[in-house]
């Protein structure tokens, strides 16, 4: 076994662990609710994206809320659902030892790969490119399962 695939299966049964611990979880926002998150920060976020000319942009629904739901173990620091960024403060993953923080942006409203964009950070610095992956890949997985089970194919 490569340690790509066990980086994989790592990650898919943190995601499920994590998925399950949820269950329990009035709110993927955690103690935020859904308008949470640092004003400072997202209203910084907005500001940028207005000077960039961008007002508002369309984000996928469902890469939206599988960001959520497979990250749910980082503490949401920011959310601005107008821009497509998530922020996340450190985390430790149900089971495991090193501390995560992420940054999610989602550019588009397709249901696809190229409109996901995950940053993760360790406390030792930036996560290696196969755990990024992974985590993408558990997002776009998520996503899907999510489409599926709202029966719009």
């Amino acid at each position: 076994m490569t340690n790509a695939t066990r980086t994989l299966r790592a990650m898919l049964v943190t995601t499920a662990l994590a998925a399950v611990a949820a269950c329990g979880s009035s709110s993927p926002f955690g103690s935020l609710g859904l308008g949470g998150g640092d004003p400072v920060a997202a209203q910084a976020t907005r500001q940028a994206a207005r000077s960039q000319g961008v007002e508002n942009v369309a984000v996928n629904r469902y890469l939206w809320a599988a960001s959520l739901d497979v990250l749910n173990f980082l503490p949401i620091q920011s959310v601005d659902p107008f821009t497509g960024v998530i922020v996340t403060g450190f985390g430790t993953p149900p089971g495991g030892s090193r501390a995560y923080k992420a940054t999610i942006y989602i550019t588009d409203p397709a249901l696809d790969a190229r409109s996901l964009n995950v940053a993760l950070q360790t406390r030792g610095g930036a996560a290696s490119v196969e755990t990024q992956r992974a985590v993408e890949d558990a997002i776009l997985s998520r996503a899907r399962q999510l489409r599926i089970a709202d029966g719009r194919l």
